[in-house]
């Protein structure tokens, strides 16, 4: 049995999930949409002079449009996405390698950098059995939206996936992203694989000797693993 890992936007959608949630709140709510306006050009010269930080970019995104919905309202919009990602906007290839994987019995994890006002919402729908995704502060049923983790990507990608290994030690992992800022942890799976790749994802992958392309897994069926 493997610890099955699954990337969101590129990998299992196919697009970004982020900014089109946002956009459909702020067009139900258009003092939003000019909080937007007004707030993220100063957010944008900071990410372009001040270091290229997604996460501070996130979090102003999300602290301009979103801040003040409650957990109900947001909910809601939650689900009106995952409507409309099952309509059209999943790769066909992603869910069938989910459904494999859950077949066999491996543990399924999404593990994504977009937050977790929505990811959860998404990754139950899809049968996953866990989430690891950016947090955001809340103060009681009200979003404050600031992260209260780092941003998981990259890096911080590969600190979780070490964290899985911790406990789930006896078990392999295969995993499943599609930039290049995912190579770093993808190449520390049995089975790694980059998928939907652009060239620069594909030319990094080849480098480390990741996987290309959607597999056809042939693993072992298993219990639900145990921690430790």
């Amino acid at each position: 049995m493997h610890i099955a890992v699954f990337d969101l936007d590129g990998t299992i959608t196919r697009r970004d999930t982020l900014f089109p949630y946002v956009l459909g709140v702020c067009l139900r709510h258009p003092v939003r949409l000019l909080r937007m306006v007004a707030k993220m050009p100063a957010a944008l010269l900071r990410y372009a002079f001040q270091g290229r930080d997604r996460g501070r970019l996130k979090e102003a995104l999300i602290v301009a449009t979103l801040e003040g919905l409650t957990r109900a309202e947001l909910g809601q919009r939650a689900a009106g996405l995952v409507k409309r990602l099952a309509d059209s906007g999943l790769h066909e290839e992603a869910l069938a390698c989910i459904a494999e994987h859950r077949r066999r019995g491996d543990y399924l994890v999404l593990m994504s950098a977009s937050p977790d006002i929505y990811v959860p919402v998404i990754a139950r729908a899809l049968g996953f059995a866990e989430t690891i995704c950016t947090g955001v502060r809340w103060d009681g049923m009200t979003l404050r939206g600031e992260l209260v983790t780092e941003n998981r990507r990259g890096e911080e990608k590969v600190r979780c996936l070490q964290g899985l290994r911790q406990r789930y030690p006896k078990h392999k992992f295969a995993a499943y992203g599609n930039s290049a800022s995912d190579v770093p942890h993808l190449k520390l799976c049995e089975g790694g694989h980059l998928v939907n790749g652009d060239d620069d994802a594909i030319r990094e992958a080849a480098r480390a000797n990741v996987s290309i392309g959607w597999p056809h897994p042939q693993i072992a069926p298993g219990r639900r693993p145990q921690k430790t």
